[in-house]
């Protein structure tokens, strides 16, 4: 019988993480930016949040393109923001993470069989945000030790699955841009992509 498998350190979170990068021009910078948190452990309890750049070069962006977290447990989301996404590769060093405003969330919804589609839709006062997933790919699973995690300090085993295209829709509109290619763990994807089953271990 093969050894049993077990992380080091201190599981921090654990929940679904997936995200939306989008370009307008593929060689120029990130133009919306989405990542959406279903924690169900961690240090400050369950909660989602949905971290949604829609200015990511600008710290005080126009009302009608906000940098907006949309969360029903704010303390998990302002501890997500600090210590995870403002070292994600894409929100890294981003003015907009500055300005960030915080909302309360009203609802989401999931839709889609995570096979050849998937949504997750966020209410929040007058804003409603829908993130959809097509053309997705074959599962795969995968570690990534602390070196190579996005904060240098954590293990993160996950599932993946990536998509050939994604969509970011605020109050029915569509916003520009598609992902574009990048590889994870030796798989090619896009920068957009479901996170599921994953676990951020402190080593």
């Amino acid at each position: 019988m093969a050894d049993t498998l077990v992380f080091p350190g201190n599981v921090e979170w654990s929940g679904e993480n997936p995200g939306i990068s989008l370009k307008e021009d593929p060689a120029g910078p990130f133009t919306t930016l989405a990542s959406f948190f279903r924690v169900v452990l961690s240090p400050h309890g369950r909660g989602h949040a949905l971290v949604l750049m829609l200015s990511p070069q600008e710290a005080a962006p126009p009302a009608d393109r906000p940098n907006v977290c949309l969360t029903d447990n704010e303390a998990l989301a302002r501890w997500l923001v600090d210590g995870y996404v403002s070292h994600f590769g894409a929100w890294r060093g981003l003015p907009g993470l500055a300005g960030l405003q915080y909302r309360k969330l009203d609802s989401v919804k999931t839709s889609g069989d995570a096979i050849s589609t998937y949504s997750e839709t966020v209410r929040a006062g007058d804003m409603t945000v829908a993130l959809t997933w097509s053309g997705l790919g074959k599962p795969f699973c995968f570690a990534l030790p602390p070196e190579n995690s996005a904060t240098g300090k954590h293990h993160m085993p996950s599932l993946f699955v990536g998509c050939e295209t994604a969509t970011v829709t605020v109050n029915g509109r569509m916003q520009p841009g598609a992902p574009i290619p990048r590889e994870v763990a030796g798989q090619r994807i896009s920068t957009a992509m479901l996170a599921f089953s994953e676990t951020w271990i402190r080593a």
